[in-house]
């Protein structure tokens, strides 16, 4: 009898790549940082609101902490785009941003229109841009997402707002601007 060969499987690699987007001198510790200004700690030097130089699924984590709102509306799409194209499946990004209702949002005149809002997490899931905005696809609109990213989100919200109950909370937080500082955002591929 001859002996059964064994077939051999190649290891499936999962990435290792975390990147820190936008990171300016404040790197994230165990991220790789990038920014487009050289500021001490800075990894590469990379202009986001261009094609970014990573290869297609080879992102396990990112991190973006007050960049968004430097973008234009078209530079939001392409980085959201590029985001989902560099990202492994499963793979995740939190987004930090000031909140719309903030003065955090329109104090730095370097802050792009239109602030980033709540609404903006739901463009970048196809499903529901096909329901509700089909206008904003990549297949409608040059320029449009090709994305698909599930967005959950929550608030950083100003200290005497955390002490005060959760009905409370959220009714501050649809009721009274400067309750919300930031929006934290965490974007996973599908």
């Amino acid at each position: 009898m001859g002996r059964a060969s064994a077939k051999k499987l190649k290891p499936v690699l999962t990435p290792v790549l975390k990147l820190d987007l936008g990171c300016g001198p404040h790197k994230r510790e165990g991220f790789t940082g990038v920014d487009r200004h050289p500021f001490e700690g800075v990894d590469q030097v990379v202009d986001l609101t261009k094609p970014w130089p990573w290869k297609d699924g080879s992102v396990i984590e990112a991190h973006c902490s007050h960049f968004i709102e430097h973008l234009t509306a078209p530079q939001r799409v392409l980085f959201c785009n590029e985001l989902y194209r560099v990202l492994h499946p499963g793979g995740v990004c939190q987004i930090i941003v000031p909140h719309w209702a903030s003065c955090r949002a329109y104090g730095d005149p370097t802050h792009q229109w239109p602030p980033v809002s709540e609404f903006w997490f739901y463009y970048l899931n196809r499903d529901w841009r096909m329901a509700n905005a089909p206008h904003a696809d990549a297949s409608v609109w040059a320029q449009g997402f090709s994305c698909n990213l599930e967005a959950t989100w929550g608030y950083s919200l100003r200290p005497d707002i955390t002490v005060r109950n959760q009905e409370y909370q959220q009714f501050a937080i649809g009721n009274y601007k400067e309750v919300v500082t930031d929006m934290i955002a965490t974007l996973k591929k599908v």
